[in-house]
């Protein structure tokens, strides 16, 4: 059996055509890929971390938000402000130059998420930026006024009429 030429003209454009798609979507895919690291993580990533589209989580460092119109430049701790470990936390300064203003979410004690690259100044260029509500449960501090023969109130009750 003898095959045409045009038939072998069409199974090579086919080929080509095939080809093409299959590299443009594994090139796509590869491109459009981000890893989520915390910042700890992000400091043992080595070199590998200057070259990746990288997401990266931690918590908006109190009083460290300088806004100027949609861009904003602020400080991320792994730890969250009131916890004892946050002092002693790694921090990350971030350079956020988006399309959008940032979230009204995105307040001191905040939990973020930005994506972006890491600069070789140390410093975090965050293109797309998320936030979550900072923490309304916080432990509670102690109170100096408080006895020690108060029962516990139910959730829904009111706290004048247990006592």
């Amino acid at each position: 059996m003898k095959t045409s030429p045009s038939t072998v003209r069409i199974a090579i454009a086919s080929a080509i055509i095939v080809g093409t798609i299959a590299w443009l979507a594994w090139s796509g895919y590869g491109a459009n890929k981000s890893y989520y690291v915390t910042i700890p993580e992000l400091g043992g990533m080595g070199d590998k971390a200057y070259h990746s589209q990288l997401r990266v989580e931690g918590f908006v460092q109190p009083g460290s938000i300088e806004r100027n119109g949609p861009h904003v430049t602020f400080v991320m701790n792994e730890f969250e402000s009131h916890s004892p470990k946050a002092s002693s936390g790694r921090r990350l300064t971030v350079n956020y130059k988006g399309n959008e203003p940032p979230p009204d979410t995105f307040k001191d004690n905040a939990q973020a998420v930005v994506e972006g690259a890491y600069g070789r100044d140390s410093v975090f260029h965050a293109t797309a930026l998320q936030a979550k509500c900072a923490s309304k449960y916080a432990p509670s501090q102690p109170s100096s006024q408080s006895s020690g023969n108060q029962s516990p109130v139910a959730p829904g009750s009111n706290p004048a009429a247990a006592n």
